[in-house]
């Protein structure tokens, strides 16, 4: 799995301490970066995945590692939902959320607040979706969190998960690695006063279990109906489940 992985190799402080931290850091170019370093692409598999959803019509969705809540604004566009709740570890990042929901007005839609993937304060059975985008990777103890959206999802209820990947395919794997391993911790050095941030995200992408390996964990704590969608030559996946 990928708890060793960390953003600053700390000894004294969790990954789970180190994550939000690095956020905290990263969170006023987070926006900015994301788009400029995947060309917009990335607002594509937004769409897509939250697009997942479209057949079940979910009215309470809770978005898991909801950073700055681009992927819960996704959903209030395409699926209009009665409620969204945003739980995130990083309060930086939160704190954007709050300034771009007051901003939309949406107020009575969107709300966030400091949570925890791995010990959710939600009753069981709550919510009709759950959503993570570029997230799980991050977990400190990936099952745990896997388990926790598991127990507060409504049985019949889906799981969208938006989280990049290990494209496979020649040329695009080495072309891929290139830009991830040196281009990436350029430009996070460059536009970022936290340019470890940037070195992190190429190592915990290779470290994450992709692929076959992420679907068997998703139904080791009881996801049934489980897929994985390639997106853009393999960069990214959306993986679904149902409970």
């Amino acid at each position: 799995m990928n708890e060793n992985i960390t953003p600053y190799q700390s000894p004294t402080a969790s990954k789970k301490e180190q994550v939000a931290s690095m956020f905290n850091n990263i969170s006023g170019t987070y926006d900015f970066l994301n788009h400029f370093m995947s060309l917009g692409i990335d607002i594509i598999w937004r769409k897509k995945a939250i697009r997942e959803l479209k057949s079940i019509q979910p009215r309470i969705m809770l978005d898991v590692a909801t950073g700055t809540g681009d992927f819960a604004f996704e959903a209030i566009k395409i699926l209009q939902p009665e409620k969204i709740i945003g739980v995130d570890i990083s309060e930086g990042m939160l704190d954007v959320a709050r300034k771009k929901i007051q901003e939309r007005d949406l107020q009575h839609i969107f709300s966030v607040q400091m949570g925890d993937s791995e010990g959710l304060h939600f009753n069981d059975d709550h919510f009709d979706a759950i959503t993570v985008a570029f997230g799980v990777r991050n977990y400190q103890n990936l099952e745990k969190g896997l388990a926790d959206m598991y127990r507060v999802l409504k049985p019949g209820g889906k799981m969208v998960i938006l989280e990049f990947s290990k494209p496979r395919a020649f040329p695009v794997k080495q072309g891929y690695n290139f830009y991830f391993k040196h281009i990436t911790p350029m430009l996070g050095k460059l536009f970022s006063k936290d340019h470890r941030a940037y070195e992190y995200l190429p190592e915990s992408v290779a470290a994450f279990p992709d692929g076959d390996a992420f679907l068997s964990l998703m139904q080791k704590v009881g996801f049934k109906h489980t897929k994985d969608r390639r997106l853009t030559f393999g960069i990214s996946a959306i993986y679904t489940g149902i409970k």
